[in-house]
């Protein structure tokens, strides 16, 4: 356990630096907009990429309605002298955080589906009582990783 959560440390660390990085897409795509700038031609950018300057466009084209895979991104980004950096972030929660959120709803679900079994049965849990069955549930999901928190 001690492991996975120096690992999501990790993680995170690397998602907290990418998050810094302002996420910007330009009218015409990220490949034609350096591409233009640099005075490079299609058929310049063909020859390095070993296509025709017809496909270059199509490239171009994939990029700006979404199309184009990460492996034709990288090799566009490496025939315009440059690297692809690619990676998630999540504007809000770390990964602690939103394991331990979707955690606490599942717990609450499970102890409130209990709660309201018992209570049709005139034995229901004072309020402090489920509170702290929702936290003690809370921290055994979280213990065993259990999958079921993402449902």
């Amino acid at each position: 356990m001690i492991k996975e959560s120096l690992a999501i440390k990790q993680l995170d660390q690397k998602i907290k630096a990418f998050k810094k990085t302002e996420f910007f897409v330009f009218p015409g795509g990220w490949i034609n907009t350096v591409r233009v700038s640099l005075g490079m031609s299609l058929a310049q950018m063909g020859k390095k990429m070993k296509m025709t300057a017809q496909g270059v466009r199509e490239l171009e084209n994939r990029e700006v309605n979404g199309s184009i895979s990460l492996k034709n991104l990288d090799k566009a980004a490496q025939a315009l002298g440059l690297k692809l950096n690619y990676g998630f972030y999540n504007p809000g929660k770390n990964l602690e955080e939103m394991i331990n959120c979707s955690a606490r709803g599942a717990a609450e679900k499970i102890v409130m589906r209990t709660h309201r079994t018992m209570d049709l049965e005139d034995q229901a849990n004072s309020k402090s009582r489920l509170k702290r069955a929702i936290k003690e549930k809370t921290i055994e999901l979280v213990d065993k990783k259990a999958k079921s928190i993402w449902d």
